[in-house]
């Protein structure tokens, strides 16, 4: 998967795209695979980097959804699990099987969530990861040795989905080129055309890195953006009235000696209403998250202070080792779009995450909602509406057993490398056979200079920030680590990219400002 030679195919391509999809997340990515795959040639356009924006910075769950069950949400709750069950089963060197413990206080919980979780382990059928079952205080403790003793009575298991966002991300997005789609990161969406008759049949794009402006035309055009969507809505129809209105969450990142073992902890219960999960993810562990409204869409967005002290605060009232802001490893903080409220009511309402299809006057399809749960899934709705609505000939979804690229069966969660799947040989090969590739750059992320330049050859990595924060996750388990090795990352990536000293240092520049906003205490910042 490279940049140049895609771009260069985008150019010698004089026809006409059947699927024009804007935005690189997990919903664009997703529709990307569907329609590669059912034979429909597609231009995918992401404006920054893949998953730059809400889709790298997600709680790592691939989950049916325990609290939609509570809001009585059945229908999308049984997608979920039937999605959940499919994705491990695709992509299963990216995705794991995660017990949780949700920790109970008093019989009225034992038996509310005892019956609420066999009701979510029917509702997953064949696809069902593990019956959940009450276990007792003591063998709670045994299965989370950090919780509070004096707290809790008893414990309910149960069982979800954990994977790596932006590593599934990239390896559908090769699944997608492999079946002939062209992806391109680093392309930005000006502007839509239309036809006589009003119809939106191309975009206007242009090539970030040389500034260079593209027209390409397409059947169908697909608005992916998700918490960016007005934006595109707005290109469609000058003043369009406003959909979405975004709310943070916001995730911390602990070593592993706040939660050692291989359970999840699942709060079912936190003061601001919330769940609150903490989840082991590569050798670390996730906590969040936060529901934050803000104001505007950004593309990094920084965690409020108050947002920090909330989930550390939280986490302490439930855990022997409370955790202090020396601890936090890495801090990030994500957008998840929520319906904009009516004109004069100041009330946001959280969009259901089942997901919905607008379909413009002049044919413009948008995606709002989901999750990355069931991205497989609303890329087929997006297919079949877009077939139902153009009255095209119905074709078949060839996405519900597709192996992921990487497919690996036989997995080592404890391999640094695991992520790669059948790639990491190719990676191992490339840092025996090229001189100084097998260069260990940090001993304590175990992190190969091979792996750098693997993903400027073959993951369209064009900038230091895509290496350290999206096709290698270093940024998002130790932030001031990261920082540390930026500049030799940086020499490394200007050498693949035959860049010069000057671009190398304005990358290291751009990457420490933005990574600053990953670390929770100021002595660790750089300035």
């Amino acid at each position: 998967m490279q940049r140049e030679k895609i771009l260069k195919e985008v150019e010698q391509f004089d026809g006409l795209y059947d699927f024009i999809v804007i935005g690189g997340g997990a919903t664009g990515i997703g529709i990307a695979l569907e329609t590669s795959t059912r034979g429909f040639k597609t231009l995918l356009l992401e404006k920054s980097d893949f998953t730059k924006s809400t889709s790298s910075k997600s709680t790592k769950l691939l989950h049916g959804g325990v609290r939609y069950l509570a809001q009585g949400d059945v229908a999308l709750v049984r997608e979920a699990c039937v999605e959940r069950g499919r994705l491990l089963r695709n992509a299963p060197h990216l995705t794991r099987n995660q017990a949780f413990v949700i920790p109970t206080f008093g019989w009225f919980d034992e038996l509310k969530f005892t019956v609420g979780l066999k009701m979510y382990d029917l509702l997953a059928g064949t696809y069902s990861l593990g019956r959940s079952h009450r276990v007792s205080k003591k063998k709670a403790l045994e299965k989370i040795p950090t919780m509070q003793p004096g707290k809790i009575t008893a414990g309910v298991v149960y069982h979800d989905g954990q994977f790596d966002d932006s590593r599934m991300a990239v390896n559908v997005l090769q699944s997608s080129v492999e079946h002939g789609a062209h992806v391109l990161n680093y392309a930005s969406v000006k502007g839509l055309s239309k036809n006589e008759e009003g119809i939106v049949n191309g975009v206007v794009f242009t090539d970030q890195e040389t500034g260079k402006v593209y027209s390409v035309k397409g059947k169908a055009i697909i608005n992916a953006t998700g918490v960016f969507a007005d934006q595109v809505l707005q290109m469609d129809k000058p003043g369009a009235e406003k959909t979405i209105r975004p709310s943070q969450g916001v995730h911390v990142v602990l070593d592993k000696s706040f939660l050692p073992g291989d359970h999840a902890i699942m709060i079912p219960k936190t003061d601001d209403g919330r769940v609150l999960f903490a989840v082991p993810w590569h050798g670390k562990v996730v906590v969040g998250t936060t529901d934050t409204p803000v104001d505007s869409a950004s593309l990094e967005p920084v965690a409020l202070e108050e947002e920090i002290k909330f989930i550390l605060t939280t986490a302490g009232k439930y855990m022997t080792k409370a955790p202090k802001r020396s601890d936090v490893l890495s801090i990030f903080a994500g957008l998840r779009p929520l319906a904009a409220p009516k004109a004069g009511s100041s009330k946001t309402k959280e969009i259901s995450r089942s997901h919905k299809i607008v379909v413009s006057d002049s044919h413009l399809f948008t995606m709002v909602g989901g999750k990355w749960t069931t991205f497989r899934r609303m890329a087929q709705d997006m297919v079949e509406k877009v077939e139902k609505v153009k009255e095209w000939q119905k074709t078949e979804s060839k996405t519900k057993k597709l192996k992921i690229h990487g497919f690996k069966k036989e997995v080592d969660f404890n391999d640094p490398m695991y992520v790669y799947g059948t790639d990491k040989e190719k990676i191992l090969e490339l840092a025996q056979k090229e001189q100084g590739l097998d260069q260990v750059l940090s001993e304590s992320l175990q992190l190969l200079k091979a792996q750098v330049v693997w993903a400027v050859r073959e993951e369209m990595a064009r900038t230091l920030e895509d290496v350290l924060a999206r096709r290698i996750r270093c940024l998002f388990l130790d932030a001031p680590e990261t920082m540390r090795i930026a500049p030799l990352v940086a020499s490394v990536i200007a050498g693949e990219l035959g860049k010069d000293k000057s671009w190398e240092e304005k990358q290291v520049t751009d990457f420490l400002a933005m990574a600053n906003n990953y670390v929770c205490c100021d002595h660790l910042k750089s300035h």
